[in-house]
């Protein structure tokens, strides 16, 4: 097994189980230290004892990359392949979704660039994934000014390559306080995929978060309304409260516009509650299943708002990201002719 192939490999399967990033970081680290060798180099490196001593390269990464060398696949693989091979949540409908329409590169607040990103993607059989890095506003995780965003969408168009799965150009916008979108309607324009969402002031009162997501809701720039009550159940962050708002009222909006509820499957999140789910069902809404994704592993995510959307009964009709791209794309884009 190629032992770049083998560390990238570890790195996802630990994120997808939520190992701490310092360990997942650690493989990716030895990856990046070797991709550049030549193999017969590699080869040398590892025998004579200079491998160990390159930056980067650990005690588990060596020996990963030694068993890799002598034609095997590394036993730490194999374990970690074995841990992760129970049957899926959600194996139904998660199934039947193609794509992903929520995650995140190192040019905002995610961890790994956007090929790897798009890398992952592929080896996991999507057919599409949206690249949504935070807008201007959101500072704290590196949010894209207009500038910035113009260069990724030259970076996205040169990693399609009409090889069955497209990276599709995408943000997500902070919806600001006065419920107008954080990026230029010209530059949100350009954009295969807009998601909205509210990042601060998580704890205003129920009237002013009602009128602030009902002017994110009906920009016809806006595609789905991410992560709705900015909950958090568990994780490093701590628990938060959801937001106080009408869920009839935006839930009916939504419907009304053309806005996908987002059911985002962080571990962490598991937004909305499925209460709200329940809403937005009877509302007429159509939904997104997304990741929201910092991570290749993360990616994987998908499976847990899978099992979730499943247990509330939401048909797979009305999940947008089960559509096949064409009908994906004509829908994103009707709101804006």
């Amino acid at each position: 097994m190629d032992a770049v192939d083998a560390l990238n490999e570890i790195a996802f399967w630990l994120e997808r189980e939520l190992a701490p990033t310092f360990k997942v970081q650690a493989f990716r680290r030895a990856a990046a230290t070797i991709a550049d060798l030549d193999p017969d180099d590699l080869a040398q490196r590892a025998r004579d004892g200079r491998l160990k001593r390159m930056k980067g390269i650990g005690a588990r990464s060596f020996e990963v990359i030694t068993e890799a060398l002598e034609g095997g696949v590394p036993s730490y693989l194999v374990n970690l392949r074995e841990r992760s091979s129970g049957e899926l949540a959600g194996s139904g409908l998660r199934a039947l979704l193609r794509g992903d329409l929520h995650s995140h590169s190192d040019w905002s607040d995610g961890g790994s660039p956007i090929a790897l990103m798009a890398d992952a993607a592929r080896a996991l059989k999507r057919e599409y994934l949206a690249l949504t890095d935070h807008s201007p506003n959101l500072k704290i995780a590196n949010g894209l000014s207009a500038e910035r965003l113009t260069e990724q969408l030259t970076v996205v168009e040169e990693i399609n390559n009409d090889d069955g799965f497209r990276l599709l150009s995408g943000i997500e916008v902070d919806i600001l306080e006065d419920g107008t979108l954080d990026q230029s309607p010209e530059m949100l324009d350009r954009l295969d995929v807009v998601v909205a969402s509210v990042h601060s002031k998580l704890r205003s009162d129920r009237r002013t978060m009602t009128k602030r997501m009902l002017g994110g809701i009906h920009d016809p720039h806006t595609n789905v309304l991410g992560h709705c009550t900015g909950r958090l159940v568990q994780g490093s962050r701590g628990q938060r409260p959801p937001s106080e708002f009408d869920a009839k009222r935006v839930f009916a909006a939504c419907a009304e516009n053309d806005v996908a509820v987002e059911i985002n499957s962080r571990p962490e999140r598991q937004d909305p509650p499925d209460e709200l789910i329940q809403l937005a069902l009877d509302a007429g809404c159509l939904f997104s299943i997304d990741s929201d994704a910092h991570a290749p592993g993360q990616l994987d995510f998908l499976q847990y708002g899978a099992e979730r959307a499943e247990r509330n009964g939401v048909p797979a009709e009305r999940i947008i990201t089960t559509w096949p791209l064409a009908d994906l794309l004509a829908w994103t884009r009707a709101k804006r002719s």
